[in-house]
């Protein structure tokens, strides 16, 4: 008896132990095939599955990007946000620049020319390039910017420009407001310099090197840095241990790599194009110059019912474009009243009691400058940074009000950074409890225009990731995104931040961060639509008005 039960023990432990591995067998399967096979598709426009494969998508093989672990849901975002940023250039081989987009030769045609439009109603241009012998061209890719205004109303918006790949672009806009409206279409690159630009990212992204000072007593050493580098020299490992972001640096010759002492941009790269594509990029020729019309380039618009403006103005629509637009110097978006925060203690009375974290680039740090010099309650802390770096400090006692800005891990192109001051925004996320009295400003895109769009994404992820964890904690916690902005041009300048490099950031950041329960405030279309000339730091009143959108957002006007 004793020994059948023995044997019956025996019977079923063993078969226990085959079906954990047939499970664990079945289980390593299918995750081969979810990575294989699910991980390789995105959703198209359409809502249908495409294979990366089939769509052309591409990944940049720099620094190993294209064999990073990712999840099959990460993985399949990140082809989606590729794919989205596919930007149709023909391969016509080598274009001479007699050949190329010549925008004092290319005109634009208002389509629906009418005596009068309505507020609200849509306006159609249609432009057509040509190139410097006055051909028309045949293909597309240009990169055109376009925006109606008032001058007396000092209003503006943005319009929307669609690509048909033969030398024909048409642009939408939507008449927001009454009076004389006039249309201004800008070429900012021609295609032909696009090629360029898309060829110096996939081959050059180190165009822009970081260096780091390592010292110990009397002696001290200079080594370059990037977020990988190249070679078999022996190499110090600063990867952050808690978010994975990669930053290496050449090892010192004598000194350990415990020994790094700070951070700083080293330069640019120099002698970046050949002759014939410098053609493409010169200043008062082909970077953000006007395209003239060919008739008329304004229209009239009459005012609609009272009833109609505000639902217009107040539009609730999923991706409202444009999502607002200025009138007398003041922006107006379209999903929500924004306030006018014109006097010192309107600010301190939204701010009471609140803890406010700017965390980003410079761009954000002009929030914090601006905040201080504007409330005179608000007492910044000398903390010994260096200028414009931070971290900064500014506190007003009496209405128990806390600003702090820190700049955003490496890559950065500051002058000099303290090694123990080179904080990831995710990690800063982590540290934060928040509650209805803390509120996060967030802006990275502009040190990342060199790189890669995969580094980009990675890093937007980690930040998501941190954004999410902290709004499960303390879902009453405000944060805010500022997106990116259009800024100056030049021949060099181009090459690095041009407008088309954070234009697809701006596109990756919206995607990675729709439906998180972040608010965005939108810099790219406030300084688009603005009248000032670009600037990569706008001036104040679009400061301002990005500010009032912020604020607006921490006190929203009660209904």
């Amino acid at each position: 008896m004793w020994t059948n039960f023995f044997k019956l023990r025996l019977f079923c432990c063993l078969l226990a132990v085959l079906m954990v591995v047939v499970l664990v067998i079945n289980v390593t399967q299918v995750e081969y095939l979810d990575r294989e096979t699910v991980s390789a598709t995105f959703i198209d426009s359409s809502g249908q599955f495409v294979s990366s494969q089939a769509a052309g998508i591409s990944r940049n093989p720099y620094c190993g990007y294209e064999r990073q672990t990712l999840s099959s849901r990460e993985r399949m975002e990140e082809d989606s946000l590729l794919a989205a940023l596919q930007w149709q250039v023909s391969d016509v081989g080598l274009v001479p620049f007699v050949k190329s987009t010549d925008p004092s030769s290319s005109y634009f045609v208002i389509l629906n020319s009418a005596a009068f439009f309505k507020v609200g109603s849509q306006l159609e241009v249609l432009v057509h390039v040509q190139d410097f012998q006055r051909k028309p061209k045949k293909y597309g890719g240009d990169y055109l910017q376009a925006r109606i205004h008032s001058s007396k109303l000092q209003a503006g918006a943005v319009g929307r420009v669609v690509d048909y790949q033969n030398g024909f672009y048409k642009v939408f806009f939507t008449l927001l407001w009454p009076g004389k409206v006039k249309v201004s279409i800008s070429l900012v690159h021609p295609s032909e310099g696009i090629r360029v630009l898309q060829h110096l990212q996939e081959e050059k992204p180190d165009r822009v090197f970081f260096k780091s000072l390592f010292r110990s007593g009397r002696i001290s050493e200079t080594t370059e840095c990037n977020v990988c580098l190249p070679g078999s020299l022996p190499l110090c490992n600063f990867t952050d241990l808690y978010t994975g972001e990669p930053w290496f640096c050449f090892k010192p010759k004598k000194l350990p790599c415990s020994s790094r002492i700070n951070h700083f941009k080293g330069g640019y790269l120099k002698g970046l194009l050949t002759a014939s594509e410098s053609a493409f990029f010169q200043s008062d020729v082909n970077i953000k110059m006007p395209i003239n019309s060919s008739g008329p380039d304004w229209v009239t618009v009459i005012p609609s019912r009272i009833k109609e403006t505000y639902n217009l103005e107040l539009s609730q629509g999923s991706g409202t474009f444009p999502s607002g637009y200025y009138y007398k110097d003041q922006w107006r978006p379209r999903k929500f009243k924004m306030r006018q925060f014109n006097d010192p203690d309107n600010i301190t009375e939204c701010l009471q009691r609140k803890v406010v974290y700017f965390f980003g680039d410079s761009t954000i740090r002009q929030w914090f400058e601006y905040l201080t010099a504007f409330v005179p309650d608000l007492v910044e802390f000398n903390l010994g940074s260096p200028k414009n770096v931070g971290p900064f400090l500014a506190v007003d006692q009496k209405h128990n009000i806390l600003l702090k800005y820190r700049c955003h891990g490496p890559p950065i192109r500051f002058t000099t950074v303290f090694s123990n001051e080179l904080h990831y925004v995710a990690n800063e996320l982590n540290g934060i409890v928040g509650g209805k009295n803390t509120v996060v400003a967030i802006a990275i895109w502009s040190h990342f225009s060199t790189f890669p769009w995969e580094v980009y994404i990675r890093r937007l992820r980690n930040i998501r990731r941190a954004v999410v964890q902290l709004l499960d904690r303390s879902p009453k916690t405000i944060v805010v995104i500022r997106t990116a902005n259009a800024q100056e041009l030049g021949p060099e300048v181009s090459l690095f931040n041009s407008d088309w490099y954070n234009f697809q950031l701006d596109t990756i950041l919206r995607r990675m961060f729709s439906g998180v329960g972040v608010y965005l405030v939108d810099a790219w279309e406030m300084t688009l639509a603005h009248y000032l000339p670009h600037k990569l730091h706008p001036d104040e009143v679009i400061v301002k008005n990005q500010l009032d959108m912020f604020l607006s957002f921490v006190c929203p006007l009660e209904t």
